[in-house]
C-alpha cells in the first residue's frame, strides 16, 4: 500500500492523507482546510484541473478523525468535485462537523456576496476564482447525507481485507484515532492515524485512550517541541485571572476562543468556580451563536464525556448555564455589550482574534488599561492574536488603528493539545523493535525536528518527517 501525505506537512494545518491499497482502493483520512500562509514548499503536482491533487471520484472512502475545520474543512469541495462515496465518523464529530461547516459555508456566501456587489473588473474576476473555491451551503448539505457514524472502539469492515476502528483521542469531543489493519497478498499491516492528541485531564473530555501494535504510525507533532506552561488545574488558572482582573481591578476579562471546544471547555470551568468556589457573580457573556450550537451537542452528547463532567451534570443539571451567563444571539446584543459598565468576562470567537466578533471587542477594549485580553491557545503569524502577542503597541483592526494599552496575557491550560510528553507517551505505546515508522505531521517544522530528536533519544531512530505531496510505500 501506498500513503500519500496531501496536507499538514511540515505545517499545522490542512490535514489530508491518501491510502492507497491492492485493487484501487483508495482511502482519504482527513480533508481539511489550509489555514496558514504558504511556507514556501513544493506543491504536490496537480495533474488535472480540479481542486484537489488527486481525481475526487477516484476516492472510495473518507475517514474523519474529529470536525476541526483542519482536518474537516474540504470535504463540501470533495462532493463538489465528484466524490460520490460515505464519510466515517463517530456520532459527535458529525454533529460538530455539520455546525462548522455551515459556518463556512455562510461566511463564504457572504465572501461572495461582497465581492458580486462591486463594479471593478478586478474584483469580478477574483469573484469568478472565488465560486470556484469556495463551497455553499449545497455541497454541505451533500457532505453530511453520506456521513456514517460509527461507534468507538468497534472494529468496522470497510472491504474485504480492510477494517478501521475508532479510538477516543481526547481533543474534543467526538475526536479519535483511527487505526486501519489491512491484508494485503496474505500479510497483515497495520496503521494508525492518530489525529490530533488530546491531553489527560482536560475539561469534559475524556483522556486519549491506548492504541495496540501498529507497524505504521502517524503522529501529529503540535507540541513537539515544548511542554505546556502551566501544571496547574484550569481551575485555579482561570479563577487566578478573573481574581486580578475583574475582582482586585474592576475591569474586563475579554477571551477570544474558538467556538467549538475550547469555549465549552472555558463554559465549563467557569460554571464550576461559581459553583463550587462561591466566586462573585461576575457577568459572563459569550458572544458566539456557533459556540451556543455546540454547546447543546457537548449537552447532547453528555454521555460521551469524563466521568467528573457527567457527574456535574447530574448533580447540577447543566453543563454550561450558571448564574450571570448569557449567550449574545444577534450582533445587535453583541455590539450592545459595550455599553455595560461593570465588571465582566466576554468570550467570543476566534480564537486567533482573526474575523468574527471578537475582532468588535478587541477594538472597543484595545486602549482600556482597566481591560484585559487573554489568549488561550495558538495564534498563527499575522494574525491579531500574534501581534498582540508579540507586544505590537499599534494595532490596525477594520481600518483603524488603536493604540495597546489594554493588559495582555496568555495561558495554555485550555490548549486540547497534548504537550511533548503526551506525545511522547503516545508514541511509547509501541515497541521500537516492532514500530517499522513514525511519520511526523501536522506541526511546525522546528517542532517536528525536535520531537524527532526526542524520539530517538527514547528509542525510536525509524521517525521520517514528510514533504507535501510526498509518498511512500508500506
Amino acid at each position: 500500500m501506498k500513503l500519500s501525505f496531501l496536507g499538514a506537512a511540515r505545517q499545522v494545518t490542512g490535514s489530508m492523507y491518501l491510502l492507497e491499497l491492492e485493487e484501487d482502493y483508495r482511502i482519504l483520512i482527513d480533508c481539511g482546510s489550509d489555514l496558514e500562509r504558504s511556507n514556501g514548499q513544493t506543491a504536490p503536482t496537480v495533474t488535472h484541473p480540479g481542486f484537489f491533487p488527486f481525481e475526487a471520484s477516484s476516492i472510495n472512502l473518507v475517514l474523519l478523525t474529529h470536525a476541526h475545520i483542519d482536518h474537516s474543512g474540504n470535504l463540501p469541495n470533495l462532493y463538489r468535485e465528484g466524490y460520490e462515496g460515505q464519510i466515517l465518523c463517530t456520532e459527535p464529530t458529525f454533529a460538530l462537523t455539520n455546525v462548522l461547516l455551515k459556518d463556512a459555508a455562510s461566511l463564504n456566501q457572504k465572501r461572495i456576496n461582497d465581492l458580486n456587489a462591486s463594479k471593478k473588473q478586478r474584483v469580478k474576476d477574483r469573484q469568478i476564482q472565488m465560486q470556484k473555491d469556495l463551497f455553499l451551503d449545497r455541497q454541505v448539505r451533500e457532505s453530511m447525507e453520506n456521513v456514517v457514524p460509527i461507534a468507538f472502539n468497534r472494529k468496522f469492515r470497510v472491504a474485504d481485507g480492510v477494517d478501521v476502528t475508532f479510538i477516543p483521542a481526547g481533543h474534543l469531543l467526538g475526536a479519535a484515532h483511527i487505526l486501519i489493519n489491512v491484508v494485503e497478498n496474505g500479510e497483515r499491516k497495520s496503521i494508525c492515524f492518530s489525529g490530533d492528541i488530546g491531553r489527560k485531564n482536560y475539561p469534559l473530555l475524556v483522556d486519549p485512550a491506548s492504541i495496540p501494535p501498529v507497524d505504521y504510525l502517524i503522529c501529529e507533532s503540535t507540541y513537539g517541541n515544548r511542554l505546556h506552561d502551566s501544571q496547574s488545574t484550569p481551575e485555579d488558572v482561570l479563577a487566578d485571572v478573573i481574581q486580578r482582573t475583574c475582582i482586585d481591578t474592576p475591569g474586563r476579562l475579554i477571551i477570544p476562543s474558538f467556538s467549538v471546544g475550547r469555549t465549552q471547555s472555558l463554559l465549563y470551568t467557569l460554571n464550576r468556580l461559581y459553583t463550587e468556589r462561591n466566586f462573585p457573580p461576575i457577568r459572563v457573556f459569550s458572544d458566539s451563536p456557533m459556540a451556543f450550537e455546540s454547546s447543546k451537542i457537548y449537552t447532547q452528547y453528555v454521555r460521551m464525556l469524563n466521568q467528573e463532567a457527567k457527574v456535574f451534570f447530574e448533580d447540577n443539571e447543566a453543563l454550561f448555564d450558571f448564574e450571570n451567563f448569557q449567550f449574545l444571539e444577534s450582533s445587535q446584543a453583541s455590539k450592545a455589550v459595550s455599553n455595560y459598565n461593570e465588571p465582566c468576562i466576554i468570550i467570543s470567537s476566534s480564537g486567533m482574534v482573526q474575523g468574527g466578533r471578537v475582532e468588535y471587542h478587541v477594538a472597543e477594549n484595545i486602549s482600556n488599561p482597566y481591560a484585559t485580553i487573554l489568549i488561550i491557545g495558538y495564534c498563527a503569524e499575522g494574525t491579531l492574536g500574534w501581534r498582540l502577542l508579540n507586544g505590537q503597541q499599534t494595532l490596525s483592526i477594520k481600518g483603524k488603528d488603536h493604540q495597546v494599552r489594554a493588559n495582555i496575557e496568555k495561558i495554555d491550560v485550555f490548549s486540547g493539545h497534548g504537550d511533548r510528553n503526551d506525545l511522547v507517551s503516545f508514541v511509547s505505546m509501541q515497541s521500537p523493535e516492532t514500530l517499522k515508522s513514525v511519520f511526523l505531521v501536522h506541526g511546525e517544522y522546528e517542532s517536528m525536528e525536535s520531537f524527532r530528536d526526542t524520539l530517538a533519544e527514547a528509542g525510536y531512530p525509524q521517525v521520517v518527517i514528510p514533504k507535501k505531496g510526498e509518498s511512500f510505500e508500506l
